[in-house]
């Protein structure tokens, strides 16, 4: 008499968690820095629209000094200085705890190490 065999053997479903776990261990390094790179993303942004704020400001006053601080989006906190030939501004994420930053500036104001109305700074070049 033939026995038909259902299912799997003990070995086989193991074989199968143990590549499932192997796989896993791979692709999540991979994608831990995402939300990272999101939020320095996120700053970027919110930094490159302050170059056309503070521009139409500098259009209207001839001065950047008396600029309305800015508003980041969602958990972006900006620090605004202006000054009458130049500005700069900081960027920080509220999530971000390692003290991650980034920032712009344009004339005399901006971070010596940036170039001319380009965000940037040690997480953000």
């Amino acid at each position: 008499m033939q026995r038909t065999r259902k299912g799997f053997t003990l070995i086989e479903l193991l074989i199968v968690v143990v590549i499932i776990g192997i796989l896993a261990a791979v692709a999540i390094p991979k994608f831990s820095d995402t939300k990272k790179k999101a939020y320095i993303t996120a700053m970027k942004s919110d930094l490159k629209n302050i170059t056309s704020s503070a521009e139409a400001y500098f259009a209207d006053n001839n001065t950047y000094v008396g600029m309305p601080d800015p508003v980041g989006s969602k958990d972006v906190t900006i620090t605004f200085t202006g000054a009458v030939d130049g500005w700069s501004a900081t960027a920080t994420h509220s999530t971000l705890t390692n003290g991650e930053e980034c920032e712009i500036g344009v004339g005399s104001a901006k971070p010596a190490d940036l170039a001319e109305g380009e965000p940037g700074g040690a997480t953000c070049k």
